[in-house]
């Protein structure tokens, strides 16, 4: 074989290595891109699969969810449920639950929204924070009044009162809400005959096991001196929401509202709970209610009011003191709730402050109501309940590393989130003592919503 004829046999073998080699770079480069863009697909379902045990504004609020579809058949699939408290009792121990589904509840929620546990926790705390840094620190505790558990801790209860003659008491079931079965008292006659009922019978004396088991009550020391506007007594409704307890990570809601009784207060009769008691289910029933006012006001409003009566300085200690009721509470219970990375929880408190201007901490619900009693109601719980999903971002839009969503500031991620100098945005001025947590103050909550959103997409793209 000639010369020529090897040399033109090489350069055609060499061509072809060339064009099967490109061949592969280009089939190894269609098949990477296609992985990729089903791996997208994987991240980014087209859908969001809910279903919901309510039937008022959060359900509205899930239905107007761009991407969300309602699951109303059983044993269909779903990602997010936002379920009552007997699913949590009964279903979810045996439920199977993919990694993406998310649940309104923890599983033992009631260790700090029962009322005889929340103060058992809050005991045990005070007496750790004694132990590990003095009686100092331990004071830091001093929020709830002094509460006893009845019938468990009757005979301390009466020593209590024996020391303390005159003083006014508060009777209320440990898992009942919207004001049902509490009374007040100043004489142990008015017990002692409550007792007799049937709701306080000894446990002991129950021999039928078919018999519902006694109802538990605590009594409180009634806080006698509440701040009073306009001559009545009101408390606030602050939301608080936890998304893990294991690190503790939690954001607290700026937006809330002050409850108001409806009649002026006084201490010249404890009987009427139009005085006493502020729930909305029993002042909605006094016959000069205002269904369309309500007897509510914004936190916004309250804390322009205290602001203007009190000096900014005055009113920002004891904001500050409601956020730390919030941390101190969350973390008695840290270490006995059950963490889940499926649950979150939307805790409603109920605040007093007393003529002193000191907080106190009434009660905690694990389901607070999200039924509107008028529309700037209904505004307030749809734009919360919108950014409790844009917190839990199920979209996978964030970051994850946002201190402030919509209205919601992270006030807790396994440790103080301090406030950020943000100019005068807000009522508050910054201050590195201070939490990130801004209780009242004024903010663009969609004008937030937008800036995280971009904020969050030019983040991803540049990683």
């Amino acid at each position: 074989m000639c010369s020529g004829q090897l040399t033109r046999r090489y350069h055609s073998r060499s061509s072809l290595l060339e064009k099967y080699s490109t061949l592969k770079r280009r089939s190894k480069r269609k098949i990477q891109s296609r992985l990729s863009r089903i791996s997208i697909c994987k991240q980014k379902p087209t859908s969001i699969r809910f279903r919901c045990s309510l039937q008022n504004t959060i359900l509205d609020v899930l239905r107007a969810r761009p991407g969300w579809v309602e699951i109303t058949t059983e044993g269909v699939g779903w990602d997010f449920y936002w379920a009552d408290v007997w699913w949590m009792k009964e279903i979810f121990d045996r439920a199977y639950l993919e990694d993406q589904v998310r649940i309104n509840h923890f599983r033992n929620h009631y260790e700090l929204t029962r009322k005889n546990l929340m103060v058992k926790n809050l005991k045990r705390l005070r007496r750790q924070l004694e132990r590990d840094s003095g009686k100092l620190e331990a004071q830091k505790c001093d929020f709830y009044p002094a509460t006893f558990e009845l019938p468990s801790e009757y005979h301390i209860f009466v020593d209590e009162f024996r020391r303390n003659p005159g003083t006014i008491w508060i009777m209320k079931p440990i898992a009942r809400s919207q004001g049902k079965g509490i009374f007040l008292f100043k004489r142990l006659k008015d017990i002692t005959d409550w007792k007799r009922g049937v709701e306080y019978q000894p446990q002991l004396q129950v021999t039928d096991a078919s018999t519902a088991p006694i109802e538990t009550y605590v009594v409180q020391r009634y806080i006698e001196n509440p701040y009073l506007i306009g001559g009545r007594k009101f408390d606030i409704r602050v939301y608080v929401l936890v998304t893990s307890y294991n690190p503790l990570k939690a954001y607290l809601y700026r937006s809330g509202f002050a409850r108001f009784a409806n009649n002026r207060y006084s201490l010249d009769t404890i009987d009427d709970n139009y005085i006493h008691l502020t729930n909305v289910a029993i002042q909605k029933t006094a016959p000069d209610y205002d269904p369309e006012k309500g007897c509510k006001w914004s936190t916004q409003q309250l804390r322009m009011y205290l602001t203007a009566k009190h000096g900014q300085s005055k009113v920002n200690t004891l904001f500050q003191q409601m956020t730390n009721i919030f941390i101190l509470s969350l973390q008695s219970c840290q270490r006995v709730i059950i963490n889940d990375k499926h649950c979150f929880e939307l805790y409603g408190y109920d605040i007093l402050i007393d003529s002193n201007l000191k907080p106190w901490l009434i009660e905690i619900n694990a389901s607070p109501s999200l039924t509107a009693s008028n529309q700037e109601d209904y505004d307030l719980k749809f734009g919360l309940l919108n950014d409790v999903l844009n917190v839990l971002d199920l979209e996978n839009r964030l970051t994850g590393k946002e201190k402030k969503v919509g209205l919601f500031d992270l006030m807790w991620d396994d440790g103080p989130v301090f406030l950020e100098d943000n100019g005068n945005e807000d009522l508050v001025k910054a201050q590195t003592t201070l939490t990130n947590a801004k209780l009242g103050c004024v903010n663009d909550r969609l004008q937030n919503l937008k800036e995280i959103y971009q904020t969050a997409e030019v983040f991803k793209k540049l990683n």
